[in-house]
């Protein structure tokens, strides 16, 4: 799944191919999980100009005018596709561009969502949580971290891989009561959050260039099913939390 340091990579990357060009034509391919008619979004944003891509936790947000802005949710297995020679596989939605550019939104579920006019979140995302924001939010839950980090509820764009990775940077094991964990730690935990992302945007971003290539995971320390060891040399364990596998090592602090 798609997390916050590929889609930022991914809508600069958008930004950079197709802002300023003009929808030519959208072509719907699966309809089942619009918010609206294929006819109304078509009529919609066909013929307007794409102002603008942001990421909204994890969700893109094509900007075509001031009240033309379509959300994408891509997720488990959906994927940005720029058009070549060969139709794309799985395609949900096909962007044409004026001048023959463009791009396809795939998925062989038919599971990435696009909505018409998304609603204003109001939870943070996770690179604009401040801290008081952060220590406010885990006063008092008897929640462990890991679920709470990854609760979009709470705070948007944490996905598993990169909770595992937060937690091992801040020392915090994933199994740690969130209202228990005193404010140095929570400190540390807001620290945690802006270094693992923005390190990870840089890493990914050079990685990929301007191409749209899926999600790059091999620069983690501790979330991987190949991995033994920590680059420290501490042993990985790996247990559900959610329902979701997480890893994590016996140095990280317990607080319960």
């Amino acid at each position: 799944m798609a997390e916050l340091p590929d889609l930022e990579v991914f809508s600069r990357i958008l930004n950079r191919r197709y802002s300023g060009k003009t929808l030519e034509k959208i072509d719907v391919e699966v309809a089942g999980k619009l918010n609206v008619t294929a006819k109304k979004l078509k009529e919609s944003l066909e013929g307007h100009q794409l102002s603008e891509v942001k990421r909204s936790g994890k969700t893109l947000q094509f900007h075509f005018g001031r009240d033309r802005i379509l959300g994408l949710h891509l997720m488990l297995r959906g994927e940005l596709v720029a058009l070549g020679e060969k139709p794309p596989k799985f395609p949900v939605l096909i962007f044409h561009f004026k001048g023959g550019k463009g791009f396809a939104v795939t998925d062989m579920q038919k599971q990435a969502t696009p909505t018409l006019g998304p609603p204003v979140n109001e939870v943070p995302d996770a690179l604009e949580l401040d801290y008081p924001v952060l220590k406010k939010l885990l006063e008092g839950k008897k929640t462990t971290i890991k679920t709470l980090l990854m609760d979009q509820k709470k705070v948007r764009g944490i996905g598993n891989s990169y909770g595992d990775e937060i937690l091992y940077h801040a020392g915090i094991s994933p199994f740690s009561i969130a209202g228990k964990i005193p404010d140095e730690y929570v400190k540390k935990l807001h620290k945690s959050i802006h270094s693992v992302l923005e390190t990870a945007i840089k890493k990914i971003e050079k990685e990929n260039g301007d191409e749209l290539t899926g999600e790059l995971r091999d620069f983690m320390q501790v979330h991987s099913a190949k991995l033994k060891q920590t680059p420290k040399g501490e042993e990985i364990l790996s247990e559900k939390i959610g329902g979701r596998t997480s890893y994590y090592t016996k140095s990280q602090e317990l607080f319960h």
